[in-house]
């Protein structure tokens, strides 16, 4: 992310911006979901990857997952109404606001991202309820006060919102400015609001491998970090059961044997006091 403004962008214009030479974070992701936004350079550095660490594969489908469950928790749970989601990436199947106005109509979802990929897409996450809504900013995750500022024109932001950064932080490769940056959001947020966070980590040695790769790739590089750095976001909220944890382990569904694999991927949800 780098441009600070939240602004309306149309499909032609983010098109132009697209750089089809180089692999690129969302589409790659994309690739390795089994969406079909994606480019030849993508799925080639995923084939790539495969051969190193098929895992990843695993990470991908399990990260989309826990989106699912931790949605469905807080909107069917916990009344959650209003969800600010950084980092939104390529539209597939159940994204955030399909998943909350499946279970609450009348929530109110705001996706933010500032990649030209991303936009040129957009259009397909401001499908809504006709209770609810759905908005869609050209924002900068570095610029914190500007996001929350002009998600406001959307969520009622003195009501309990729950912020989403999935698969998102690895691109802030100092640590300490990505806890900032959690940090500013939430503190924009009221008291009974939750923070979800979810990211690969560098928990073997073929994530780390698979990492090194995708960075070498040209693309902008993308940092996997140890479990504690994950952990670290939440401090100053309260944990939601079972606390952080690979994301296959997070709420599974009961009759979901087959997703219980181990990843190198961890998840948490944190409570605002």
């Amino acid at each position: 992310m780098s441009d600070a403004t939240p602004k309306a962008t149309t499909g032609a214009q983010s098109a132009a911006r697209i750089d089809t030479s180089k692999p690129h974070s969302a589409r790659f992701w994309n690739y390795f979901v089994g969406g079909k936004d994606h480019y030849e350079v993508d799925q080639q550095i995923g084939d790539e990857i495969k051969e190193i660490f098929p895992g990843l594969v695993d990470v991908a489908v399990t990260s989309r997952h826990f989106l699912g469950r931790a949605v469905r928790h807080l909107a069917g749970t916990q009344g959650i109404r209003q969800f600010l989601d950084i980092g939104t990436g390529l539209p597939t199947a159940d994204n955030t606001h399909e998943v909350a106005q499946r279970v609450a109509p009348d929530a109110r979802i705001v996706y933010v991202d500032n990649d030209p990929v991303v936009l040129a897409h957009a259009n397909a996450l401001l499908t809504s309820t006709r209770e609810g809504r759905t908005a869609y900013l050209d924002a900068d995750l570095y610029e914190p006060e500007t996001v929350l500022e002009a998600a406001a024109h959307t969520l009622d932001l003195s009501r309990p919102t729950a912020l989403m950064i999935l698969n998102t932080l690895g691109h802030v490769a100092d640590h300490a400015q990505a806890r900032d940056l959690v940090r500013r959001l939430m503190a924009g947020l009221p008291s009974g609001s939750y923070l979800v966070i979810s990211d690969s980590t560098s928990t073997s040695p073929g994530m780390i491998a698979a990492s090194e790769a995708y960075n070498a790739s040209g693309a902008v590089p993308y940092h996997v970090r140890p479990v504690e750095e994950i952990a670290a976001f939440f401090d100053g909220l309260d944990l939601v059961e079972p606390g952080v944890v690979q994301v296959t382990e997070w709420r599974p569904d009961s009759d979901d044997t087959a997703g219980r694999v181990a990843v190198d991927a961890y998840c948490g949800m944190g409570r605002k006091r």
